[in-house]
C-alpha cells in the first residue's frame, strides 16, 4: 500500500503544478495582457517557456523549507496525500471565482493542518518555517509596493524628455524582458514547493522500506535535498509550464485591470518589482513567499505614483481576505480530508 500511496502522492503533485500553472498564469502575464503587448496566447507561451527555464538558474531553497513545514517523524504518507488533495481543492474554488490566492500557502497549509489532524497535536508544525511564511504574507506586498513605488518614479524620471510616442515604443519592448523576468521568477519559486513536499514523501517512504528491509529502486532513492532525483525537478517544472499554457483568465482580469489601469510603463516597473522582490526572498532567504502576493503590490505601487485612488483599494481588501485565510482554509480542509481517509481504512 504504500508504494501505491507513494505513486498516488507523486501524481497528485504534478497535478497541483499543472492547476498551479494556470491559477497563478496571471501572475507573470496579467500586466503584458492588460497592455496589448501580448495576445493572452501569446503570453501564456512565453510565461509557460519562462517557467520551465527557471529549471536550469534556480537551486532548491524553496523547496527545502516547504519539507520541513511539519517535522518528518511524525507524517506518513496519507498525511502528505491529505494536504495535496487539500491544496488541489482551494487552488480550484479561488480559480473558480477569480480570487489570486497564494498556491504556495495553500499547499504549506494543507500540509500542516493535514499533519495536526494526525497527531491530534499543533506540537508536529514547523512554527519558525509558518511563522516566517506569515509574516511575509503581509511583508511581500508592501516590499512589492514600495518597489514598485521607486522603480517607476525612476523610470518616469529617466524618459521625462523621451518623446512619449518612442516612450510607449521602448516600454513595450522592455515589458517583454520585465515579463519573462517574472516568469523565472514563478517557475523558479512556485514549482519547487511541489519538489518539497514529494521529497518529504520520498524520505518517508524510503524510511518505511528501511524498517521492514523493502528494496528501494535507484530512482525512487534520495539522501538529502542536494541528492535530488533528476526526473522530479525535471516533470515538476514541466507540469508547471504545462499548465500556464492552460491560461488563467479569471485571474488575469483580476491583477490586470481591476486593481488599477495599466499601462506599458507601469507594466514594465510592476513586473521589475515583482522580479526583485521574488528573487530576493524566494531565492535569497528561501521563503516560499507569494508570487501573487509579490505582484499585486507591486502593481499598487506602481498605481500609487499617479495618485491613491488611483489604486482600487476596495479590490486589494477582497485580495487580503482572501490572502490571510488561505492557510487556515487549507489547513482545515486536509484535516478533513485525512478524517475521512482514517474512517475509510486508507493507511
Amino acid at each position: 500500500m504504500s508504494f501505491t500511496l507513494l505513486i498516488i502522492i507523486i501524481l497528485a503533485c504534478f497535478v497541483f503544478d499543472l492547476i498551479n500553472g494556470f491559477h497563478d498564469a496571471a501572475n507573470s502575464i496579467a500586466t503584458v495582457i492588460s497592455t496589448k503587448v501580448l495576445t493572452p496566447f501569446q503570453a501564456v507561451c512565453w510565461a509557460a517557456f519562462f517557467n520551465f527555464v527557471a529549471f536550469w538558474i534556480f537551486d532548491l531553497k524553496v523547496a527545502n523549507t516547504v519539507s520541513k513545514t511539519v517535522h518528518p517523524e511524525t507524517i506518513n504518507l496519507v498525511v502528505i496525500l491529505a494536504g495535496v488533495i487539500a491544496g488541489i481543492t482551494w487552488n480550484l474554488i479561488t480559480w473558480r471565482f477569480g480570487i489570486p490566492s497564494s498556491s504556495s500557502h495553500t499547499l504549506m497549509g494543507g500540509f500542516a493542518g493535514a499533519a495536526v489532524a494526525h497527531a491530534m497535536s499543533f506540537s508536529v508544525v514547523n512554527s519558525e518555517v509558518i511563522e516566517k511564511t506569515v509574516l511575509f504574507i503581509f511583508a511581500a506586498p508592501l516590499i512589492g509596493i514600495v518597489t514598485g513605488l521607486i522603480i517607476a518614479t525612476i523610470v518616469i524620471n529617466l524618459f521625462r524628455r523621451v518623446n512619449s510616442y518612442k516612450a510607449d515604443h521602448i516600454f513595450r519592448r522592455l515589458q517583454l524582458f520585465t515579463s519573462a523576468s517574472l516568469s523565472l521568477g514563478h517557475g523558479g519559486s512556485d514549482s519547487q514547493k511541489v519538489i518539497g513536499i514529494i521529497m518529504a514523501a520520498l524520505a518517508v517512504y524510503n524510511g518505511y522500506c528501511a524498517k521492514n528491509g523493502i528494496y528501494v529502486p535507484e530512482w525512487l532513492a534520495h539522501k538529502d535535498m542536494h541528492h535530488v532525483p533528476e526526473w522530479l525537478p525535471i516533470s515538476c517544472y514541466t507540469a508547471i509550464g504545462l499548465g500556464t499554457l492552460m491560461g488563467g483568465m479569471r485571474i488575469i482580469k483580476t491583477m490586470g485591470t481591476r486593481i488599477t489601469k495599466v499601462t506599458p510603463f507601469e507594466g514594465i516597473a510592476a513586473e521589475t518589482a515583482g522580479a526583485i522582490t521574488l528573487y530576493g526572498v524566494s531565492q535569497g532567504l528561501g521563503v516560499p513567499v507569494s508570487t501573487t502576493h509579490t505582484i499585486a503590490g507591486s502593481i499598487m505601487g506602481v498605481g500609487m505614483l499617479k495618485r491613491i485612488s488611483a489604486v482600487r483599494w476596495g479590490i486589494t481588501r477582497q485580495l487580503l481576505v482572501a490572502w490571510v485565510i488561505t492557510i487556515p482554509i487549507s489547513g482545515m480542509i486536509a484535516a478533513i480530508v485525512y478524517w475521512i481517509f482514517k474512517i475509510c481504512g486508507v493507511h
